[in-house]
């Protein structure tokens, strides 16, 4: 949903539910669940407030397991028009590090949102804190099955994947 700026009147915007954004990101499989933003303007400058929730598609980094991750990202957004001169230079404020652009007039609330969204997600993604990983000897996802102590983990692997070559697995504990 794109807003411009020039029509967002003094009481400001507010949108609650999911009508307003039906297709906020550009990955489908990310979902939004909730959403609640503000949006005021102070003469050029616009103030996006609220929340939102979001699953996403993640891979565990230890077990290489999909799970889906929820995101609840809090969302306080300064916005300024774009300087008309690019390149100079200028020390930054304290507030300029939470301080966003906008240009020609108009604010892409979906963007804001998927920016939020990836902002919240794990930089380790994990599907539980007490995820057991990979089994380094043999290869097993510890969280579902046994590791097969003993056995190298090459044995392990030409095991998992002969049968998609159409051939026996052969695996020996020696």
């Amino acid at each position: 949903m794109v807003i411009r700026v020039s029509e967002i009147p003094k009481e400001g915007l507010k949108f609650e539910g999911l009508e307003a954004f039906p297709e906020p990101f550009q990955d489908r499989a990310w979902r939004l669940e909730a959403v609640e933003l503000a949006v005021d303007k102070d003469g050029d400058v616009v103030f996006v407030h609220g929340l939102c929730r979001s699953r996403v598609p993640q891979v565990c980094s230890r077990c290489l397991e999909p799970y889906e991750a929820t995101v609840d990202a809090n969302v306080d957004t300064r916005l300024v028009p774009s300087p008309a001169v690019r390149g100079e230079e200028r020390e930054l404020g304290r507030d300029d590090l939470e301080t966003d652009v906008y240009e020609h007039d108009q604010i892409d609330l979906n963007a804001l949102l998927e920016t939020e969204t990836a902002l919240g997600l794990s930089m380790k993604p994990l599907c539980s804190e007490g995820c057991g990983g990979i089994c380094p000897t043999c290869g097993a996802n510890r969280n579902a099955a046994r590791a097969a102590a003993g056995i190298p983990w090459s044995t392990a692997i030409r095991a998992r994947i002969a049968p998609a070559f159409g051939k026996s697995p052969a695996v020996n504990a020696s």
